[in-house]
């Protein structure tokens, strides 16, 4: 009888944390997993540097840079590259982020997108404030028409936190990303 009750509990506990994954919390080795990329690999002048900090018993990443326009550039970003897989029916992505009033992007990149520049984005604001964002996967906008009109949680193979598209300062820090 307490094995079935112990069973039960379980399953039901399951049920209630449905299919949440917590991606990454910046807490353990988070250097071997990220890389900061600029426009400079292209011939831009973007340049910034990415910081693991540790503050407050949190632990974070935090991105610096300048981002220019100048010789077609306009990005710097951090990314991680994906070796497990998600749960296809996960419905988008959620951030805790501060950073200064800027707009920043999340880039994806699935097994579909092939080419260096097809990517799907979507778009969020951030404040001084520690703040969750909840990005649905159905707002992401995809680079071409060659891409697939949705994303296949399953199919994801990278994940980056962008500065992207006009000359501004970037400071943005992450804390967590869940798949939701």
């Amino acid at each position: 009888m307490i094995r079935l009750f112990i069973i039960l509990c379980l399953l039901l506990s399951k049920q209630s944390i449905g299919n949440d994954m917590q991606f990454e919390d910046f807490d353990n080795k988070p250097e071997a997993k990220w890389e900061f990329i600029s426009d400079q690999v292209m011939g831009g002048y973007s340049d910034g540097k990415i910081e693991f900090i540790k503050e407050k018993n949190k632990s974070f990443v935090r991105m610096t840079g300048i981002v220019s326009l100048e010789n077609n550039g306009g990005f710097i970003q951090f990314r991680r590259k994906i070796i497990n897989n998600f749960d296809n029916s996960s419905e988008g992505i959620q951030i805790e982020v501060r950073g200064n009033i800027e707009e920043y992007f999340v880039h994806i990149r699935t097994t579909g997108t092939l080419l260096p520049w097809q990517y799907y984005q979507a778009s969020f604001e951030v404040n001084s404030n520690w703040q969750t964002i909840n990005i649905p996967f159905n707002s992401f906008n995809r680079s071409g028409v060659m891409l697939s009109k949705t994303i296949n949680a399953n199919n994801i193979k990278s994940i980056a936190i962008v500065a992207y598209g006009k000359e501004h300062k970037a400071l943005i820090d992450v804390n967590k990303i869940r798949i939701y």
